[in-house]
């Protein structure tokens, strides 16, 4: 059963406003044995985000989140069941402008994050045309996105690889075994 199964994406917020649940893919390879991520541009306002989106019926998160690196990133890679954390968003609807969200076309976004280790980039996917992708460093990363909660994941891109197996420890004996 898919926990973010779109009849189960809306809860109750403190507000009373309803959070709807996302997924979302830390894309992410290794470089000089250096953990670096992939950011792309939202289609509406060219700020850097990671790629995500809503459930989909019948993909697990997992899949869900692998599905959106490819259509937004064109990114092929094995993503992680586990889920790296959570972070969430104002998301407007029917933007009109880039003024200051109006709470009455917005809603809450509560995007899981799924680690997707980067294999190939595709020069032809859904959105080519629409977005812009770029590598980074974690820190840069983290200074480039705009929701306080992803800074956090992307500086500890490191850390949060480590800890799901991903990858090994800077410095220890199995660290090139894995790259």
């Amino acid at each position: 059963m898919n926990a973010f199964a779109p009849d189960s994406s809306i809860q109750p917020s403190d507000n009373g406003r309803a959070i709807r649940s996302q997924l979302g893919a830390l894309c992410w390879r290794l470089r000089n044995g250096e953990p670096e991520v992939l950011l792309v541009t939202s289609r509406d306002t060219g700020r850097w985000v990671i790629p995500k989106g809503w459930p989909i019926e019948n993909l697990t998160a997992p899949a869900a989140a692998a599905r959106e690196a490819w259509e937004e990133a064109g990114v092929e890679g094995r993503v992680d069941p586990l889920c790296l954390g959570y972070y969430s968003y104002e998301k407007i609807l029917g933007r009109q402008s880039k003024v200051t969200p109006d709470p009455q076309r917005s809603v809450t976004c509560l995007v899981a994050v799924y680690p997707v280790r980067v294999e190939q980039l595709l020069d032809v996917f859904p959105e080519v045309h629409q977005r812009r992708r770029k590598w980074f460093s974690p820190t840069k990363a983290a200074r480039k996105v705009d929701e306080r909660e992803l800074q956090a994941l992307l500086r500890d891109t490191a850390p949060l690889l480590v800890s799901h197996g991903l990858i090994d420890p800077p410095g220890s004996d199995k660290a090139e075994r894995k790259a």
